[in-house]
C-alpha cells in the first residue's frame, strides 16, 4: 500500500493567485509558511520558516480564491506532487507542490468572511460537529 498525503498549518504568505483554464476550471496557487521553534544547545531560541507551494483546483480553488488573502492562518491537506520543466537557458527546474484536497479556515471568525460551513471547505467531507458529551443510555447498541 502506497500513501502520498501532506498536512501542514501556517500562514498564506503571498496573495491567491487564481487562474481559469482554456477547459474553464478554476486553479488556485499560492505558499504557506509554517514556523519551527526550538533551543540550541547554548540555551538560545532558535526559529525556522518553511514555504509551502501549494495548488488547488475546481470548486475548492474558487473558495480559496474568495476567502484566503495574505496573513490567513490555514490548515492545508493534499498530496505531494513534484513537477519539472527546462527553463530559458535550457536548465532542468524542479517544483514541489502540495496539491490540496482540502481546507479549513483557522483565523478567528471576527477576521475571517463567513463561509456558511464554519470554515471547513474540501472536496468530499463535511464539517466536524461540535464536541458534546455522550450519555450511555444514548448509544443504540
Amino acid at each position: 500500500m502506497d500513501l502520498n498525503r501532506a498536512s501542514i498549518i501556517g500562514r498564506v504568505v503571498n496573495d491567491i493567485e487564481s487562474r481559469t483554464t482554456p477547459t474553464g476550471q478554476t486553479v488556485v496557487s499560492f505558499s504557506v509558511a509554517t514556523n519551527f521553534k526550538w533551543t540550541d544547545a547554548a540555551g538560545q531560541k532558535q526559529d525556522k520558516a518553511e514555504f509551502h507551494n501549494i495548488v488547488a483546483w475546481r470548486k475548492l480553488a474558487e473558495t480559496i480564491a474568495q476567502y484566503l488573502k495574505k496573513g490567513s492562518r490555514v490548515y492545508i491537506e493534499g498530496r505531494l506532487q513534484t513537477r519539472s520543466w527546462d527553463d530559458q537557458n535550457g536548465n532542468k527546474k524542479y517544483r514541489t507542490e502540495i496539491i490540496a484536497d482540502s481546507m479549513i479556515m483557522l483565523d478567528s471568525k471576527g477576521q475571517m468572511p463567513t463561509t456558511g460551513q464554519e470554515g471547513v471547505v474540501n472536496n468530499a467531507k463535511a464539517p466536524e460537529p461540535e464536541e458534546e458529551e455522550i450519555n450511555i443510555e444514548d448509544i443504540p447498541f
